[in-house]
């Protein structure tokens, strides 16, 4: 298991390490380093692969000592179940390289190098439990020891890849506080433009938006708890500014689906965001946003008799 689970997460980690590296905008298709999983399988590979390294470790100190332990139908059983797994994954990756070829699709970097990483991950487990299976590795236990370090230092590396890209866990955390005001301010904005569509006029402060009945709360920065900047700007365009931790670096922010025309830039102790992107510096960031009227009419209302 310790195996199965290390195999699994180093192709998944480096699976996601291509699709941050070739990201697919076209179909909005972006990984987040922070929200990817990246760190799950960076703490899987940390616990499970050295496990693996241990167990195998003490499994051929006992066969050195007693040559019958390699013959016991439980292990060879698990090895020739494993040859077998790895027999399947190699010609089920073959598979879906040759139907993709043969039906006529893109055959993009990022695919062929999955395809590459699934067979040369599989050829390697089938080749060594091949070579167990034979004992190889009784004759030549130095050799056993090279092939450790080896795929120990393939291992290292993957890890320290995953760093790079995310970061130290403070790093990671100030990245998740800002995807958490990120969000705060896309649920303002919601709350504004409903606010807009139902009294036809944008609300004077941000305190207007919490509502008793709905049960909406306007919602505070997730760090200090402090109300985030609301400002009216004119009849139909206003400004919501956050204090960041971190640059986004251009990458692309979730948004939240509603439109808004750019406005000439003049935000008050920020950045000006154009469009309905969410991309922000270090610290203040202001984000105008001005509602079209024809896209967003105010709801007709019957008066209560």
């Amino acid at each position: 298991m310790s195996l199965y689970m290390s195999v699994f997460s180093f192709l998944s980690l480096l699976f996601k390490y291509l699709d941050y590296a070739f990201p697919n905008l076209f179909q909005g298709y972006y990984v987040d380093p922070y929200q990817s999983g990246i760190s799950y399988y960076m703490a899987s590979l940390i616990v499970m692969f050295p496990l693996f390294f241990v167990l195998m470790y003490l499994i051929h100190r006992d066969i050195a000592r007693d040559r019958n332990r390699s013959e016991v139908w439980v292990r060879r059983w698990a090895l020739v179940f494993t040859l077998f797994i790895a027999g399947i994954t190699m010609a089920i990756d073959l598979i879906v390289l040759l139907n993709t070829f043969l039906s006529g699709e893109t055959l993009t970097t990022p695919f062929l190098f999955k395809v590459a990483l699934v067979f040369l991950v599989s050829a390697g487990v089938c080749m060594h439990f091949i070579a167990d299976l034979w004992g190889y590795w009784g004759e030549f236990p130095e050799r056993l020891h090279r092939v450790g370090y080896g795929a120990g230092l393939l291992v290292v590396l993957a890890i320290g890849a995953g760093f790079f890209i995310v970061g130290t866990p403070m790093q990671a955390r100030v990245a998740l506080l800002d995807s958490e005001r990120v969000a705060d301010l896309q649920n303002i904005q919601s709350q504004v433009l409903y606010y807009w569509q139902h009294e036809g006029k944008l609300p004077g402060g941000i305190a207007e938006l919490n509502d008793s009945i709905s049960n909406y709360s306007v919602p505070t920065d997730p760090q200090n708890g402090q109300s985030y900047r609301y400002v009216v700007d004119g009849a139909h365009t206003f400004e919501l500014c956050a204090t960041f931790g971190r640059d986004s670096n251009g990458e692309p922010q979730p948004t939240s689906g509603y439109a808004s025309v750019p406005v000439p830039a003049g935000s008050v102790g920020g950045t000006l965001s154009m469009g309905n992107n969410w991309q922000h510096g270090t610290g203040q960031t202001c984000f105008i946003r001005t509602i079209d009227p024809a896209l967003y009419p105010v709801n007709a209302t019957t008066p209560v008799k």
